[in-house]
């Protein structure tokens, strides 16, 4: 019994010790990311400098099939705002393709569209299948060398943090944080930003699709 006892016992601080390294390092990876872009996102539009393209990370259109999904109205209504106000002369949508009822830039597109942006400055990226893929097809693909990007700030975060490891001349616009956001958003996030430096610095994660070159007009 008191053998048992004593493997509990260091099984128990085995784990709590894994735990605090593991907690430890996905703080530091977060301050890491934070630390190194937080003076190139912007609340202000008055502040933000011109690029030529807008990226407008993908997102479902509805959560549920039926109501539209708040992160991604105003994603769009960020994104017309900065084309309106002469911020960008063109918007390339990235997002998810995955089947014939699930298409991102599509519905990114018709959306901009519907608020007034004309169909000649939109581009769509169909193989914007994460965060890394659309950064960095902005730039092997549609050769883009600055850009801003357009997310929520939490996400904004890690975009610049890859267009900054890839050397992407890159400054963010952060579209409105939804009020009905969950803890379970931020928390996601939170364990992304980690992944993210995973795949930059070790695991040299590249795009799903890359391909020939897209010129872009503007």
């Amino acid at each position: 019994m008191k053998l048992l006892s004593r493997w509990i016992w260091r099984i128990s601080k085995y784990t709590l010790g894994v735990g605090v390294l593991a907690s430890l390092a996905i703080f530091l990876a977060n301050y890491w990311v934070l630390a190194t872009v937080q003076s190139k996102v912007y609340e202000n539009i008055d502040k933000v400098t011109y690029s030529d393209v807008a990226l407008v990370l993908g997102t479902s259109r509805s959560v549920n099939g039926v109501d539209e999904n708040p992160f991604f109205t105003h994603r769009i209504a960020a994104a017309a705002e900065l084309y309106f106000q002469g911020k960008v002369k063109h918007i390339l949508v990235s997002g998810d393709n995955s089947s014939m009822h699930y298409n991102e830039p599509r519905d990114m597109r018709h959306a901009l569209i519907k608020l007034g942006v004309p169909d000649s400055c939109i581009t769509m990226d169909f193989a914007g299948l994460r965060t890394l893929d659309s950064v960095v097809r902005s730039n092997k693909i549609f050769q883009q060398k600055r850009i801003t990007v357009v997310s929520q700030e939490f996400h904004n975060y890690r975009a610049l943090f890859i267009a900054n490891y890839y050397k992407i001349d890159a400054i963010a616009y952060n579209a409105h944080y939804p009020t009905q956001a969950t803890l379970k958003t931020m928390l996601r996030e939170y364990l992304a930003r980690p992944k993210a430096i995973l795949d930059l610095y070790l695991l040299n994660t590249q795009p799903k699709f890359l391909g020939d070159k897209i010129t872009i007009g503007v």
